[in-house]
């Protein structure tokens, strides 16, 4: 009797723990947290300060005494002690402050994690207060959340573009064929418009600043209409502050390198896919999902590299919360998604 009543009030959370955003996701309500991954802590006694908004609202604005930081680089843990805390909060917000039952929660990961990275998330689920932790990886969950059928007997390809991971995939019959999780996301890109304004305008400027441009103005491809807007920062030389124009075009030269990284990952996936499912994929193209794939033109960019069509995901930012929430709904029909992983 006690089992039947656990079952009917434990909650299921669905994370997508993302290196920029954590989204959670609870099944019949949808997704219900959408906040930055940020913590902010004080030095002094090590306390958690803030997390999510709030915790942004203070990045390269906090004195000597408090630090805040991502817990997260490149998709996987780099604090424990802080990516739990965020967890908890992240946890006990979802489901409310007063709760009877631990809930169970599904994570989604990188695809390219290694199993000790993988154990440092489970171990950090758990004691944020987890009943159960799930792993599951992100092009699985993605292709849940975009529709795609990963069930049929028949290729589909998820390339999944974040803030710290881009995450490609050719799934099949519930498994991935072929895959890579190169560790180019949203933030290598903002990094690259920080150095580039840096190098060619002799300014320093903040990552929320680098975000701004890259979301207002920024194009994987140069446009036949420059678009421009105004950047402030603080001068190289004088150390005063200084406002300068920034173009379009100041960010498709500044982010070359890291979009052709992500074009290389997509080709290695397509050279080690089977002809069948080959054949699959240039029929369906590929679909795009994650924050930074939404940059202007980069579904051009990668059907232009690579000849196969591509389309966008709706909603492309929510997938991977969705899936996981859908595949906690569905444990049964996914578990060999979740454990293969």
């Amino acid at each position: 009797m006690r089992d039947i009543k656990y079952f009917m009030f434990s909650k299921k959370i669905g994370i997508d723990l993302g290196t920029t955003t954590v989204l959670v996701y609870i099944p019949k309500k949808g997704i219900v947290l959408n906040e930055p991954s940020v913590v902010a802590v004080s030095l002094a006694d090590k306390r958690v300060l803030a997390v999510g908004k709030e915790a942004k609202e203070m990045l390269g604005r906090t004195p000597d005494t408090i630090v805040a930081r991502r817990p997260l680089k490149d998709g996987v843990i780099a604090d424990y002690r802080t990516t739990e805390a965020m967890l908890r909060y992240f946890i006990n917000k979802a489901v409310g402050g007063i709760r009877l039952f631990r809930p169970e929660v599904m994570v989604a990961v990188p695809g390219g994690i290694t199993s000790t990275e993988r154990r440092a998330v489970i171990d950090a689920t758990i004691s944020a207060g987890a009943r159960a932790a799930y792993i599951i990886k992100e092009p699985v969950v993605a292709a849940i959340g975009a529709d795609i059928p990963i069930g049929s007997a028949s290729g589909h390809m998820i390339v999944d573009i974040g803030g710290g991971t881009s995450e490609i995939a050719v799934i099949s019959l519930g498994g991935i064929v072929s895959s890579s999780s190169v560790r180019i996301g949203g933030n290598k890109i903002d990094l690259a418009i920080q150095e580039h304004v840096r190098r060619k305008y002799g300014l320093a400027i903040g990552e929320r600043s680098s975000e701004e441009i890259k979301i207002r103005i920024g194009s994987a491809l140069y446009l036949e209409e420059k678009m421009e807007m105004q950047a402030k920062g603080r001068d190289m030389i004088t150390g005063l502050p200084r406002i300068i124009t920034v173009t379009s075009d100041d960010v498709t030269d500044a982010i070359q390198h890291e979009l052709q990284g992500i074009i290389e990952a997509v080709k290695d996936v397509l050279h080690a896919t089977p002809p069948e499912l080959s054949a699959d994929v240039m029929e369906k193209g590929m679909v795009m999902s994650g924050g930074t794939s939404q940059l202007r033109n980069l579904d051009r960019l990668i059907s232009e590299a690579t000849g196969v069509p591509v389309f966008m995901a709706d909603t492309p930012q929510l997938c991977v919360a969705k899936g996981t929430g859908i595949a906690l709904e569905n444990l049964e029909s996914y578990k060999r998604s979740i454990f293969s992983s």
